[in-house]
């Protein structure tokens, strides 16, 4: 039943799904319908000309197309450091012996999505960049030896790990609560200039997160394995063909001082060091629960630099690693300009406080991760959701008597459960597999209804 659910979805996805740039360009132009006949404005803001000519203004304004400039370049290092990772002689070579493990192809889905779930929870742009690796080595390796595998299915077992991110050790909501600096930017302003920080143990390493996260580790690979189509309803890799990512060949003689320097370990060796021993420090200094952005992208970086062989080894692969960062640095915009609309106009607050008025003490976190999942859709962005979603979420659960580690888990998991729908996150991954959005779509839906309900269950015991 599970294995012909998934065939009749993914079908039927793959009628109506369109390109990511096209949902990101439909949905701005929703959000602004919507904006134009729900939105609040200021009193001197009365026709619907000037509505519009506000909400144009909003969507174009600092605060809207651009607003994100410095996240986006943040989320593109931490893209580009976990594809540059994965692509690392050391790291290749242990993603494909586990490639050649999987003798069945439901046995592959299940080791594809754990691989890619345990790397989502060291960091996101590592599980992404990974797990879609992961998928089309271990797609190449069962075509070697004539195992039927339906591709389609690794890939989206490949992407799993953008289902558990926010529970992680890389999750925005989590990570920007934990410096008061990051904190001021949320917090209601009844508590504006109070530092009041959350740390890593109320939220990444509290109990609830761990049932939770841990719990979707095992439940989401065997769904994963259920899903597998029979033979004859199988598409190989060989129908999507995605081009080869390999490491170039080193050059074996330096004839000039910039060659030599150019294809030398010491440079890198050097770099990787002092961004290591600076994320160390930052680390000791702030304490592992309170780790940023920026300490993370520093470790992603430094690895990195000391994993491959030269600069030149290093800056192919940042090169192919940019390719995926075009859809960020493309749509990031778009749906920076659609947050501020939403902003502008209120939607988010109207869209938060309808939910909320829905709950009770004991159903807020869930309504509130009903919320965030909706919301997702609309601006897929962690720590931009965040900072409009953070100040209501921590104000209700404050009212409500729930701590803020809780409903910032709350936000957490509507972001990342309904990234199994929106495929905005999923562009550097269709990159590497080859595959398209609506070939993947079908599978994750049904990933992120078992994920709902699992996550629904513990937000209404707990």
């Amino acid at each position: 039943m599970i294995r012909r659910t998934g065939a009749v979805v993914t079908a039927v996805f793959r009628r109506i799904v369109p390109d990511p740039l096209v949902i990101a360009v439909v949905l701005t132009v929703g959000v602004f319908v919507a904006a134009l006949w729900v939105g609040r404005y200021p009193d001197h803001v009365d026709t619907t000309l000037e509505r519009a000519g506000w909400l144009l203004d909003a969507w174009s304004s600092s605060d809207g197309l651009w607003k994100l400039l410095a996240f986006a370049m943040q989320m593109s290092l931490i893209l580009l450091g976990g594809h540059v990772l994965a692509e690392a002689p050391p790291v290749r070579r242990a993603l494909g012996k586990l490639a050649n493990i999987p003798r069945t192809a439901a046995g592959a889905a299940i080791l594809i999505g754990i691989v890619a779930m345990l790397l989502g929870i060291v960091n996101w742009g590592l599980g992404l960049i990974g797990g879609a690796v992961i998928a089309r080595e271990t797609g190449r390796s069962l075509s070697r030896r004539g195992v039927t595998a339906h591709y389609p299915l690794l890939a989206a077992a490949g992407y799993t790990g953008m289902l558990v991110w926010h529970g992680g050790l890389s999750g925005s909501a989590p990570l920007s609560m934990t410096t008061p600096a990051g904190t001021a930017k949320v917090l209601p302003t009844s508590l504006a200039g109070a530092e009041v920080t959350t740390p890593l143990s109320e939220t990444v390493f509290s109990l609830e997160n761990l049932l939770i996260t841990g719990g979707l580790l095992l439940i989401i690979p065997v769904l994963l394995g259920l899903m597998s189509p029979q033979s004859v309803d199988c598409e190989p890799i060989d129908r999507f063909t995605p081009g080869e990512q390999n490491a170039p060949c080193e050059a074996r003689g330096h004839a000039t001082l910039p060659d030599l320097l150019n294809h030398t370990r010491w440079i890198t060796a050097t770099l990787g060091l002092a961004l290591l021993c600076a994320a160390i420090s930052t680390t000791a200094t702030s304490g592992l629960d309170r780790i940023g952005l920026n300490t993370v992208i520093m470790y992603l970086l430094a690895v990195a630099l000391l994993l491959h062989r030269s600069p030149d080894a290093f800056m192919h692969a940042a090169t192919r690693a940019a390719a995926g960062c075009a859809g960020i640095i493309v749509q990031f915009p778009l749906y920076a300009g659609i947050m501020g609309i939403m902003v502008a106009a209120g939607l988010v607050e109207l869209l938060t406080g309808a939910m909320l008025e829905l709950a009770g003490p004991q159903t807020l976190e869930f309504w509130t991760m009903v919320s965030a999942g909706i919301v997702n859709i609309l601006v897929p962005s962690g720590g931009g959701q965040w900072a409009v979603q953070g100040p209501i979420a921590i104000e209700a659960g404050r009212s409500a008597g729930i701590g803020t580690g809780s409903m910032i888990l709350a936000v957490a998991y509507g972001d990342e459960l309904t990234n199994m729908l929106q495929p905005f996150w999923a562009l550097p991954l269709l990159a590497v597999t080859g595959v398209r959005a609506r070939d993947i779509v079908g599978y994750t839906a049904i990933v992120m209804l078992a994920a709902g309900a699992w996550m629904t269950l513990w937000l209404l015991v707990l």
